[in-house]
Formats: C-alpha cells, structure tokens, sequence
C-alpha cells in the first residue's frame, strides 16, 4: 500500500533531495512540502498524511514541538526525525514527542526508504548512532515510569518471543514471517503486549522490556 509523505524541512536543497528520494518509489503515494512546522501542521490537518520525515531545526516552532502536536492530532501518523546532530536531550525529547524513528541527515537514501517502509509498517528504528542513548533513556530518566521493582506481567511465551522482536526493531510483518504466523495473528499478540505492559505504543514496550529484562 503505497502512503501520503510530508516533508518538513526548511533547507530547500534538502527538501528537493529528501522529495528526489521519495518519488517514485513503492511506498510514495503523495509527497507534500513544507518549509515550517507551522505549514506542516496546517498540511496535515487538511491532508491524509501517513509520513512525516521531520527535520529539528526549523525556524518558529521546532521539529520536537511540530512532532509532539502532529502526534496529538493523529497517533496513526509515523513520524521520522531527520537530523544533522545526535544531542542527548534532543533525542529523548523526540521520543517523548511520539517519534517512531530518528535518522542523521547523512543517512543513506536507499537506506532511508527502507527504514520508511519499516516505519510505516510499524516498527521503530533508531540512527546506531545513537542507541546508547536510547539504552540510557530507558534506564536512567524513567521516560516510561518504570518501576525498578520486578513485575510479572503474566506475558504468555509467544508473547515475550514477540516482544524480543520488538525490541529488535522487527515489523508486524517481520514478526509473522518469523513466527510462521498471520499479521492478524501477530496484530493481536501485540495489542495484548501492550495491554499487559500498560504502554502506549511499541516503542514503549521496547524500552519497558529492556529496562526491566523482560527479554
């Protein structure tokens, strides 16, 4: 199924690069512009978006504040932060913000489109770059509310085998092949997960699982 992409970036020739990438290729539908945030939360107010690849600096509001209000409008909506520095605090405010992948600007196009594809079929990436980061988020800012007590969530085997894939950046559709199971099947292992868990999204159930070694 191809997707609605919004592009969020002021630099022009970077913007004209990120839309080069993107058309054309299996998963573009529609690519909309916008040089502000202010301009692409009017874009996806009025427009299907399914795709946000968000730059951070960006005059007036920035990427991280654009990321949390477009999250709040539609928690369907992926959203790739794109960006040339790797700062600790800005990273975990993304998270924060309802990013589902974080990415250098010096990332690979083709590389790019993959993660993409990853993300909108609902799995999370993070640039290697700053894994450690991510690590040490889940288990020094307790970014979750994490209790440091050890929990039994009542997660079944295939569950926890799940959400060891989940944590591994894998998609619903990675996991079903994995497991020799339906994506529905999967889909509904995963609602469980993050039923039991008592997070909000995928993302949170990775930092949840590794924080308290539940894989």
């Amino acid at each position: 199924m191809k997707s609605n992409i919004l592009i969020v970036e002021d630099h022009e020739l970077t913007r004209f690069g990120l839309k080069a990438t993107f058309e054309g290729s299996d998963i573009t539908e529609t690519i909309y512009e916008a040089s502000s945030a202010e301009k692409g939360i009017e874009i996806v107010l009025n427009n299907k978006i399914d795709l946000v690849i968000m730059d951070l600096g960006l005059p007036g509001i920035n990427g991280i504040e654009a990321s949390k209000r477009i999250h709040e409008l539609n928690r369907d909506i992926k959203i790739i932060i794109l960006t040339s520095h790797n700062d600790e605090q800005e990273v975990i405010s993304s998270l924060k913000a309802g990013a589902n992948a974080y990415c250098s600007k010096e990332i690979n196009p083709q590389r790019l489109l993959q993660v993409s594809s990853s993300v909108l079929e609902g799995a999370s990436w993070f640039d290697p770059s700053i894994s450690h980061i991510v690590l040490r988020a889940a288990t020094n800012t307790q970014m979750n509310d994490v209790s440091q007590a050890k929990k039994d969530y009542n997660l079944t085997i295939r569950e926890k085998q799940i959400l060891k894939l989940i944590t591994e950046g894998c998609s619903n559709i990675d996991i079903a092949k994995e497991l020799c199971v339906t994506v529905n099947t999967t889909k509904a292992h995963v609602a469980s997960i993050l039923q039991k868990l008592e997070v909000e999204d995928r993302l949170q159930a990775a930092l949840k699982a590794l924080n308290e070694k539940l894989v």
